[in-house]
């Protein structure tokens, strides 16, 4: 085997010398190639199987194509009997080294066939001793001619992974209802609100006051005038006045209105007198100020507020075009739970279950009170098959420990994986799916979708803003969230490889300065004690920040109603 210095040499356990491809027997050779093999497994690489007459027996794979090592489902025979047993080779100096070969700690580096990996697969291989691998019988083993397991692709970018959310939430048209003005609060216009009428419908007088036709003085007759609700039955000749309400329809022919306390009736006289010039068209709502009858008053994606209701009220709307609020289903997984009480022996309280569904429902979303399932692969299975809603959210169960089901019974009934796992820290393990629907064959997914949230409290935030925010928008109709950045003011530790977010809230600048947002200390994967202090959540590049920089923020969906001090949160 040749290293970037020169040929290299490694002892088998028996104690001979391996020499390179072009000396000495197959047998050596064949024995030199499998030990680099067992090393490279040992850290997880490949390597590439060299193009040769034969294969090696007892060896799967086809020469001169890539084969997986170790834990990916390669073979790692005994010897050349080729008898199957499950063998690895247990050095000291493997287990010391963390790094995998040639590549990054997240494992998403270059392969270890190239030349550095391979110079140091083959001194790991010197003086291995060959034991059956732990927690594995030799039955277990694969046979020496399976196939090799398809190698997990590398996490997405967080940025990918938010981008693939999106696509999905919009795959189709929202669908459109109508809804009574009373139950319209905080759904998604699903068209643009145009204008019924104009607005106002006709000139109203904008203060209590007097009503003036041509100049003063103007002689007026004592009485109420007119009131808002009635409209003047002809128009108000010149010279004259009359008294008028605010919002009261302003006679035609009218020059101006004269506030009560800028005019002076002289009752003796019957004369009435401005005690300031006075304009045309002062204090006159002219029809079709705010708006013209068929102009857009709000675009399609708003979210009905208060405000917008009474908008539509008084554009003449009785129901709007809403889009439904998309139906979410909460799953929380784990025997380790409690739903009540102090945590006690090994026991401890699920925070996410309280916290999900008002989170989604300020998400715009329609949720069902949470179903905990424990660590069940059956029922997990059940309830996935059975949901009606337009996404489900699974707590916890999706890394790869002895008891996360939530891969395994994704691929048994048939889901398409949209983002498995993303680099973000806290939450990679998060994910994005699409089931099928009821009776769908496999592989022709269009049933709900899942968001598969890491178990930790603030790595399932993590994936609430990274897949299921930007998905709801999509299915509800919403605009995605528009991305903005702020100064940092700390400097912000960030992972070698992936993007963090981490809580922040945001400072009001002091003598001139800059507005800008602080870090909060507590930001560890299990902890929630920062994002309750939190109005935002800073995107940190991969190697951190310095104070001073500008990074984008994630605003959470509502304020902390308190208003922290810098205390112990920062």
């Amino acid at each position: 085997m040749t290293g970037p210095d020169g040929p290299h040499r490694a002892s088998g356990s028996d104690g001979g010398d391996f020499r390179p491809a072009g000396g000495g027997s197959d047998l050596a050779r064949e024995e030199e190639e499998r030990a680099v093999e067992q090393a490279l497994a040992l850290v997880g690489g490949t390597t590439l199987r060299p193009s040769r007459g034969r294969d090696i027996p007892g060896t799967p794979g086809t020469p001169g194509t890539p084969r997986a090592s170790g834990a990916s489902g390669g073979d790692l025979s005994s010897g050349p009997t080729g008898n199957g047993q499950d063998r690895s080779a247990s050095t000291d100096s493997a287990s010391t080294d963390s790094a995998p070969v040639g590549g990054s700690p997240a494992g998403n580096g270059p392969s270890a066939g190239g030349p550095s990996g391979g110079a140091r697969a083959t001194a790991q291989a010197s003086g291995s001793d060959q034991r059956p691998r732990p927690g594995r019988s030799s039955s277990e083993a694969p046979a020496p001619n399976a196939e090799p397991a398809t190698p997990k692709a590398p996490p997405l970018s967080w940025d990918r992974a938010r981008a693939v959310a999106t696509r999905a939430g919009r795959t189709g048209p929202p669908a459109t209802i109508r809804l009574p003005l009373d139950r319209a609060l905080g759904h998604v216009l699903a068209e643009p609100l145009g204008a019924l009428t104009d607005l106002p419908s006709f000139d109203t007088s904008a203060m209590d006051g007097w009503a003036v036709a041509g100049p003063g003085p103007w002689a007026y007759e004592a009485g109420a005038g007119l009131l808002a609700g009635r409209s003047p039955d002809t128009p108000l000749p010149d010279g004259t006045a009359v008294r008028i309400a605010t919002g009261a329809r302003v006679p035609p022919d009218t020059t101006a209105v004269i506030r009560s306390e800028h005019a002076h009736p002289d009752e003796a006289k019957g004369l009435l007198h401005a005690r300031r010039s006075v304009v045309t068209g002062q204090d006159i709502r002219p029809r079709g100020q705010e708006c013209r009858s068929g102009e857009q008053l709000v675009p399609a994606g708003t979210v009905v507020t208060p405000a917008v209701l009474g908008l539509a009220a008084a554009a003449g709307y009785d129901a709007l075009p809403a889009v439904p609020r998309p139906r979410v289903d909460i799953l929380v997984l784990g025997d380790e739970l409690l739903a009540a009480g102090l945590p006690h022996d090994g026991l401890i309280r699920d925070a996410l279950g309280p916290m999900l569904g008002p989170w989604l429902r300020a998400l715009g979303a329609e949720v069902a009170g949470p179903v905990r399932l424990g660590d069940d692969a059956g029922a997990l299975r059940d309830a996935l098959a059975s949901s009606d809603a337009d996404l489900i959210v699974t707590t916890g169960g999706t890394a790869s420990g002895p008891v996360d089901h939530v891969h395994p019974v994704l691929d048994a009934l048939g889901a398409e994986l949209l983002v498995d796992g993303v680099a973000v820290r806290p939450g990679h393990p998060m994910l994005l799916a699409r089931l099928p629907a009821p009776g769908q064959m496999k592989g022709q997914p269009e049933g709900p979708y899942l968001v598969g949230l890491p178990g930790n409290p603030l790595a399932a935030v993590s994936g609430l803003l990274t897949l299921a925010e930007p998905l709801l928008a999509g299915v509800a109709g919403r605009p995605a969230q528009d991305a903005y950045r702020a100064l940092v003011h700390a400097e912000v530790h960030g992972h070698p490889h992936d993007t963090r977010l981490v809580p922040v809230v945001h400072r009001a600048g002091r003598a001139g300065g800059r507005d800008h947002v602080a870090p909060l200390r507590y930001n560890g994967p299990a902890m929630l004690r920062g994002i309750a202090a939190a109005d935002g959540l800073a995107v940190v590049p991969p190697g951190g920040v310095r104070s001073g920089t500008e990074v984008e923020i994630l605003d959470l969906p509502w304020a902390p109603a308190t208003p922290w001090t810098e205390g112990c949160f920062t």
